[in-house]
Order: structure tokens, then sequence, then C-alpha cells
């Protein structure tokens, strides 16, 4: 028990000699000196660490704060940041924790680790900072009325200050403005997501507008991203079924003078094309009947002519009733009474038939936006009609002839076809949600002329599909016009060194057809969705100059082709009856001659595709050289 009876002394008990208890006022006085000892080591150690813990909050919190990114900055512009710092507890005297020891130790390492984590910063300039950060993607959001916008950039660029600021620029502002003003402004970090009011049909609409993200740097708003538009406007579309599923792909150019009557249904005609140039629809109504239309959007008014409207109506409900899926193709014929709709570098009257739209200015754009919303409003399927198809301008590659515009560089020249096909493509598509925009182009392939005053289909078609991707992608369609090279000969499966089944090839027909659509089934040029879009050939004809029998046989032809290629939606005859001035040249299209009587090719096209098919149609075997129609298909 000698352990024991050694604790015992030590505690204070009794001595077993003396049965007294020794003196305990020096053990007391020596104990409580061990525990202020005790008390100022810890205190000390608090006096080093907690001040130390504070600077390293501070330093945390300006170095890395991704909590903060994302968050919009709502206060007025130039106003600094304030923030309230909470009150300093107390330090407390007694009882500190082990786990508050832990953390003020361990304190250090965590700001060290989030500093390293802490996104690079990247040094810009006027040359570079454009190509900094990408502006995935420009989305209505519907339900809200905003327009969501999502940059990503990989690192922080260094500017004036932390943050990010968003611009909506005008269709034709190649920078952002001196006296522009940012809608909002992020924590800048690596991913961030941008929402502001769409003001859909209000003076201060963004629905036309492309979005840019910029810094400030040196004083001065410094883009960083390129711009990107909207690319969902069928978000806020009033209608969502006005297309119309064609029941077979045989259409026709219609002859206007025939619609009352019922030649179109006894051709069977599923699809049909019709002309709508604009500046006819502009200007007020001469005729009582048909008064002048006040058509007002995104704050301005615009006067339409009634008597003309009343005239596209009775074409394109006649059509509709007839169970007829109807392209409309619109056209920038010249008006001096509004030259706002002619590009600037177009305005020379005369120089041709149809002219480059005005993208380039503000009137220009809220004219094209205007007429766009309202045809695609009043043709949605009401008692107007409906219209499926929109082809912007025709034959776009031939500048000279059918879209004119000075000469300029392929890419400048489709910049502005861009700016004019999107403001169109946004109005229709933002009211009718399953209408189909095509791009126009003709036979004019790959032909690399020297001193050429066209371009050549394949290049606009190349820096079509790449400007638009840039500049966000939409479902646009290709609309393209096969003729016959020479347009006098009808003979398509005549052998033509112009005419090859290669992607260089010079022209394309229906010979060859195969080469345009294997071109854009080439991955760089399908949707999003991965899907190959939709093509139409939305005129074509051939002469029956050297006997009906020959044009009856290329109808055939061209026909067996097309409904053996699945890429192609729609095949538009042209004409229903022949033109007089066309005539005259050559060229007899029509299935109908002048004076209205039928030629051998309307019986071929009106039983083409029917069940009775063959007996119409194999008389052109021996014509075209081949025992089985198989001896076409590519």
């Amino acid at each position: 028990m000698k352990k024991e009876h050694e604790e015992g002394k030590r505690n204070g008990d009794m001595s077993e000699t003396t049965g007294k208890k020794p003196a305990v006022k020096k053990k007391v006085r020596r104990k409580g000196k061990r525990r202020v000892s005790l008390r100022r080591r810890i205190l000390t150690i608090l006096a080093i660490l907690i001040p130390a813990a504070l600077i390293a909050g501070v330093i945390l919190y300006f170095l890395v704060f991704r909590e903060n990114a994302g968050k919009e900055i709502t206060e007025v512009p130039g106003n600094d940041i304030q923030i309230q710092e909470k009150p300093e507890e107390e330090a407390p005297q007694k009882g500190i924790g082990a786990n508050i020891i832990n953390h003020i130790l361990t304190a250090e390492s965590a700001v060290e680790e989030s500093y390293q984590k802490r996104p690079k910063t990247v040094e810009i300039t006027e040359e570079n900072a454009a190509d900094f950060a990408t502006l995935e993607s420009c989305l209505i959001d519907g339900s809200a009325g905003k327009v969501n916008v999502k940059v990503k950039g990989e690192g922080i660029p260094a500017s004036d200050d932390k943050y990010y600021y968003l611009f909506a620029l005008n269709t034709y502002d190649n920078t952002i403005p001196d006296d522009a003003e940012y809608l909002s402004r992020l924590y800048k970090d690596e991913g961030t997501e941008f929402s502001t009011p769409l003001n859909y049909n209000y003076s201060t609409s963004k629905l036309y507008k492309k979005f840019v993200v910029a810094v400030k740097k040196d004083g001065k708003y410094l883009a960083v991203t390129g711009p990107r538009y909207i690319t969902n406007p069928e978000a806020i579309a009033k209608y969502g079924s006005v297309y119309q599923v064609p029941a077979t792909k045989k259409g026709l150019l219609v002859d206007p003078n025939k619609l009352r009557g019922n030649e179109l249904d006894d051709l069977g005609i599923k699809q049909a094309a019709y002309n709508i140039p604009v500046a006819r629809l502009l200007g007020p109504s001469t005729h009582s009947a048909y008064p002048t239309i006040q058509y007002t959007y995104n704050g301005k008014t615009y006067t339409l002519n009634g008597q003309v409207i009343a005239e596209y109506d009775l074409v394109f409900s006649t059509l509709t009733a007839k169970g007829i899926s109807t392209t409309a193709i619109i056209l920038n014929n010249y008006s001096g009474s509004y030259p706002q709709l002619i590009h600037p570098k177009s305005r020379s009257y005369g120089a041709a038939p149809y002219y480059m739209f005005n993208g380039a200015e503000e009137s220009g754009v809220d004219y094209m936006a205007a007429i766009g919303t309202f045809l695609a409003e009043r043709y949605s399927g009401n008692s107007h009609g409906r219209i499926s198809n929109w082809v912007i301008a025709n034959e776009i590659n031939a500048r000279k002839e059918w879209n004119y515009m000075e000469r300029v560089g392929t890419s400048e020249y489709v910049e502005e076809y861009a700016k004019a096909f999107r403001v169109f493509y946004t109005a229709i598509k933002s009211v009718s949600s399953s209408a189909r925009v095509y791009m126009p182009i003709d036979q004019q392939w790959d032909r690399n002329l020297k001193n050429n005053t066209n371009y050549d289909g394949r290049d606009i078609v190349d820096e079509f599909n790449r400007n638009i991707k840039s500049t966000g992608n939409i479902d646009w369609g290709l609309s393209q016009h096969p003729y016959n090279v020479p347009l006098t000969e009808a003979r398509i499966w005549k052998s033509n060194k112009l005419v090859t089944h290669s992607a260089d090839t010079s022209m394309i027909t229906m010979a060859n057809i195969e080469v345009l659509t294997n071109y854009m089934a080439q991955d760089a040029y399908r949707t999003d969705d991965g899907e190959v879009r939709s093509i139409i050939l939305s005129e074509q004809g051939y002469t029956s100059t050297a006997g009906e029998a020959l044009q009856a046989a290329a109808i055939a032809y061209a026909y067996y082709r097309v409904e053996n290629n699945p890429h192609i939606d729609g095949f538009l005859l042209n004409r229903e009856t022949d033109a007089s001035e066309e005539v005259a040249q050559g060229l007899a299209f029509g299935l109908n001659h002048a004076n209205g009587s039928p030629k051998q090719s309307y019986n071929v096209y009106k039983y083409i595709d029917t069940p009775n098919h063959a007996q119409y149609t194999d008389f052109a075997k021996s014509i075209i050289g081949i025992s089985s129609w198989s001896e076409i298909m590519r």
C-alpha cells in the first residue's frame, strides 16, 4: 500500500505519524500560480492566432470570391459595393474548445489552397480580347419573358474592376458604341449567366439584338466575346402548328389566274410557291373596299396596302383550302417610296429586278422585322390562309441578276445577307414556331471563274453556314434551283462537262442533285440536333421548245430522282402556264401552252405520284436510253 500512502500524502491527507493535517496555505498558493501561468500561455497563443485568422479571412474574401460569382449587381453603375462586416465578438475568457483551436491552426493552409484554386488572370489586348470568352447560349425564357446569356472563358480577364458587362448591340453595330449602356454586370468568373428582360413588341425589344460581354479596360468597354443572337425565337411563338406537312413532294409555281378553277386539284398538286415582292405591300390603299391597314410593331406604325394584302389573302387561303402546303418567296423589289428596304450598297435603280435587303441600317431592320411579323401572323392558319415555308430573296449567289449589291468580297456579301435573313427568320419564328425558313441559291455551284460578277453557290453555302454558326446557330434550310445547263436544253441526262458527280462540280442539276444533298449531309452543315437541314427545290423547269415529249421525259426523270432522295422535301416545278416573255427566249416551261391548252407533260405530272405513273412515264425510258428507272438513281 506504499503507493496509496504516497498519494494520500500528496493529496493533503493526515500524516500517519502525527495524526495532524499538514499546513495547506503554501500548497494552495503554489497551485494557483500554476493555473495563472497556463492561462497566460493560452491567451498568448490566442493573441497571435486570432488576428492571424482574421487576416487570413480577409485575404480569402478578396482573393477568392467564388461564392459571389454569377450574382447580379443591381446598384447604380459607379457606386461602390458596401460590405457590412459582422461586429467582432468578445474573445472567450475560458473554455476554448479543441475544435476552435484546430480551425484556427488550419486557416492558413485553407487560404493557401483556395488561392491556388482561383481562376488564372489573363492579360488581354484589343487584338485578342474578342476571342477570350465564348457566349455559349443566348436563349429566351418564354415563361419569364427574359433572355438568358451564358458566358464561359478560361481564366479571368485583367481589367479595371471585377465585373463582366452585358451589352445588347444592333444588327448593324460592329463594335460597342461609345454611348452604349450596359444591361447588367456580374462578378467575373470562368462561367456565369446573365439575365435581362426581353421586352417583346416594345420599342426596347431585344428580340433582334446581338449580345456581347465586355470588361472595362483603361476606362473603356472592351468586348471579350464575339456577338451572339437569340437562337430560339420560337419560344414566344403564338402559333405552334402552322407547318403543313405535304402529302407528296410534287409542287408547282402556280398561275394566279387559275386559282379558282380545278386545275390544281386535277393535277394533284400538294405544294405551291408564290412570290411576295415586299414593296407592293407598303403604302396606303387606293380602293375603298380594301381600307389601308395600320400595323404597329415595336412601338412604330407601318402603313400597308389593304387591296394588295387582300390579293394575297385570296391566293393563300385558296391554296390552304385545297390542302396545299405553301412556300412564300420574299423578294426585295425597288421602290422609291421605301428606299430604306434597299441596302445602302444596292441603291442603283434598274440594276436588277430584286435587291439586297437592308440589315445595315436601323430603318431597314425595323421594316423587315415588321413585315416578317405581319406576314407570319396573317398567314398562320386563320381565315387568310397558311404559309409553311419562307424563302428569303432569290438566288442570292447570282447577285448581279437577282439580289443586286455592289460587288464585294464573299464574306462581306454573305454578312449583309445573313443580317437580313436572321431578322426575317426571327420575326417569322417568333410567331410561327413550326415554320421553315430557307436561303436560296441557283445551279451555279463551284465554277471558279476569273472575274466572275456573281458568286459560286458552294462559297455562299460555306460562308453562310460559318456566319450563322459563329453568331448563334439556327434551323435554316436550303432552297436550290437545279435548272438544266443550258436552260434551253431539256435533256437532263445528256453528258455535260460542267455537270459531274463530285463535290467540285461546276453546276448542280437534276442529273447530279445528290452532290448537293451529300454535301449538306456532312456533319459541319447539320443542325445542332444532328439532322440534315431541310432542302427544297423551289424552282426548276424544262422547255418544250424542242418537243413536248422531251419536256415530259425531263420532268419524269427529275421527279423520280427527287422521290428517291430522302433529303429533298419538295419539288416545285416552274411553271403551270407558259410565260410569253420566256417563250420568246426559248423557255417554254409551262405544263400548259400560253393559251391554256395542256401539253404532254400535263398528264405526266398529274399521274407521276399515283399508282398509274408507269402508264404515263414509261415512254420516257427509250428517250433517256434506259430500261429501268433504277438506272438513274444515285
